[in-house]
């Protein structure tokens, strides 16, 4: 069921995307490094995830395909942070790709997701084009890309990379990073969604994700 309505909790004005060197106004909500597993975690299909790693250095594990259907042309491999909530933030991830090398080799990160047909997401595609290596809106209608800038396309190997997601709900400002901390790869304004989970996972591939840290401003949905 969609949220309806959200009550802010604690509000950091910011008038559009930071400079790389400025620290975000906004304090942690949600750390997690899959220590405890998956218990902070919420799989659209517990089938496809598992742990991975040493138990003193665990990762989530994305290992294979999910069986659970959207209802509009969207990503199906998805697992959100649980009960954390936000408007504006600052999402940081490792993650590393676990797929065979081809165009749309891929992995996403999922925000302003409400249910299943409303979210954000970005798609980290090692060959762009109008459904890879964007950032897309899901509105009760397949996906639709919303980016104003790209890069040729994200440059997967089979090492660990660090990925950034900034975005202000005032200005609708979204800026995307990868490995470079100081120059976004992927630049979108939208205001559609001005709140949201936050989650991991991809389209069709298969990955790894560690060190997850969320700053924001959290909001309390009310359905």
């Amino acid at each position: 069921m969609m949220f309806r309505s959200v009550l802010v909790v604690a509000v950091f004005v910011c008038g559009g995307i930071l400079p790389a060197e400025e620290s975000p106004p906004w304090p942690i909500v949600f750390e997690d490094s899959f220590e405890d597993g998956m218990s902070h975690w919420t799989a659209s299909d517990p089938n496809a995830w598992r742990m991975a790693g040493e138990k003193e250095n665990q990762q989530l594990d994305q290992f294979q395909q999910s069986k659970v259907k959207t209802p509009v042309r969207s990503p199906f491999n998805r697992a959100l942070a649980n009960d954390v909530v936000v408007g504006s933030f600052q999402l940081d991830v490792d993650f590393k790709s676990t797929a065979r090398d081809y165009p749309h080799r891929s992995l996403c990160l999922f925000f302003g997701f409400q249910d299943p047909a409303h979210l954000y997401y970005v798609h980290f595609g090692q060959r762009t084009d109008d459904h890879a290596n964007q950032v897309f809106i899901v509105n009760n209608e397949p996906r639709t890309k919303i980016s104003t800038e790209t890069t040729p396309g994200t440059p997967w190997d089979n090492e660990w990379h660090h990925a950034r997601i900034v975005r202000n709900v005032e200005s609708g400002e979204i800026a995307v990073y990868f490995d470079d901390m100081e120059k976004p790869i992927m630049k979108a304004v939208d205001k559609t969604f001005t709140w949201g989970q936050i989650g991991v996972g991809s389209f069709d591939d298969t990955g790894l994700f560690d060190n997850v840290q969320l700053r924001g401003v959290v909001v309390k949905p009310e359905k």
